[in-house]
């Protein structure tokens, strides 16, 4: 099932919505139902799915109906029509008293502005949804410290917002969403009144969190770049529609119109792909207890010239090669004795910019690792051909 579905929402502001309404079905645009009726189209028959633990971006520029559609989606704004569904629950048809239950449970909201109250000390802060709820003094400080420290403030729990930078102020924020414990994060241009500096900072806090705790983000943003850093999927909305929901990597390679086509034209690829994009699963492995002989074997079957050596748990203990493995063969040395442990290695979402020059010294594949766990590995070629093929497709010229 789907964390969270839309069907056909849509969201038109005046005094006759449902007239616009009409209208819209009919097939006048947006500029047309403005001009002979003073109504806005804020959204237009908006559908997409949002999978559980995805982390989806909805991207567009000012006006384009983005922090509209966010704010239906948790009923903030009463939709004109359509349906949202959280965990197949329609939210459009709830009763009040169910909606604010299911916001309370489910939908946790972080703000551009923060929303703070300067009254309260950071910790208090972030109990007060808690404390709305009714959970004990004992469980919410226990809840909320926990949160402080996932966002990095450990220290800075007795300190006031306005002792605080914009950066951790946002922080405060977040705790105060994930202390809720829901399973869905909404996040309306959270980063966007930060720094560039502390902005990355924060795209970087995120995307941790998120695979940490495993929630499902949908985040609004006007940046392309933070979008195409961020998002799992994106879509991307004008004049209140959808016109294209894709990965990074498709909505790069095969945009769907002039628009989106204008829009990623000139991204630098080498900011925007990441090791995720460009490793690949190794040709073989072998687990950390088996011996040099089983090392040998498995080296010869693919014509490889080394392996990678994993535990049980897939955690990455280091690379094998196959001169080290008959050596330790034939005098009957320990595995652990003859591996490499000085690979190089990256994050999934490390930038292929900055795999280029850890590629560049590389005596052996770079290895993606998360958690100590090994996710892929990355050759030079690969990293090449990631900027290679794209910049290729970009100087093709249509005849």
């Amino acid at each position: 099932m789907n964390k969270i579905e839309v069907n056909n929402l849509t969201k038109i502001f005046g005094s006759h919505p449902q007239q616009g309404l009409k209208r819209l079905k009919n097939g006048e645009q947006k500029n047309e139902i403005l001009e002979k009726t003073g109504m806005t189209v804020g959204v237009n028959q908006a559908s997409f799915a949002v999978k559980p633990g995805e982390f989806f971006v909805i991207m567009g520029l000012s006006g384009s109906g983005k922090s509209t559609l966010i704010r239906l989606i948790n009923r903030l704004i009463e939709p004109t029509d359509g349906e949202v569904l959280i965990d197949g629950d329609n939210i459009t048809e709830m009763d009040m008293s169910t909606l604010i239950d299911t916001r309370r449970k489910k939908l946790g909201m972080v703000f551009q502005k923060f929303g703070l109250l300067p009254h309260r000390t950071v910790i208090n802060n972030v109990a007060y949804g808690l404390e709305i709820q009714g959970v004990n003094k004992e469980e919410r400080y226990k809840r909320a410290q926990k949160s402080i420290e996932d966002v990095g403030l450990k220290g800075y729990e007795n300190s006031y917002p306005n002792q605080l930078s914009g950066g951790m102020q946002q922080r405060v924020g977040l705790a105060r969403a994930l202390a809720n414990d829901t399973d869905i994060l909404l996040m309306d241009e959270a980063f966007s009144a930060l720094d560039p500096i502390i902005r990355k900072e924060m795209q970087d806090e995120i995307l941790h969190l998120q695979n940490k705790l495993g929630k499902t983000v949908l985040f609004i943003t006007h940046d392309l770049d933070e979008a195409l850093k961020l998002g799992d999927r994106i879509a991307i909305m004008k004049d209140g529609r959808i016109v294209q929901v894709g990965t990074s990597e498709e909505i790069l390679e095969n945009p769907a119109n002039d628009y989106v086509s204008n829009f990623v034209k000139d991204v630098d690829r080498s900011k925007v792909l990441e090791a995720s994009h460009v490793m690949k699963k190794p040709e073989v492995l072998m687990t950390y207890k088996d011996g040099p002989r089983v090392a040998v074997r498995k080296m010869e079957e693919v014509g490889a010239s080394s392996i990678f050596v994993v535990d049980k748990e897939n955690h990455f203990k280091g690379l094998l090669t196959i001169d080290d493995a008959i050596r330790a063969y034939k005098e009957e040395i320990p595995v652990d004795d003859v591996l490499i442990t000085e690979v190089p290695s990256a994050l999934p979402h490390t930038p292929l910019n900055d795999l280029i020059g850890i590629a560049v010294d590389a005596k052996y594949p770079i290895t993606v690792i998360e958690d100590g766990r090994l996710l892929g590995i990355i050759s030079r070629v690969s990293i090449l051909s990631g900027l290679v093929l794209g910049k290729e497709k970009d100087e093709v010229t249509p005849t």
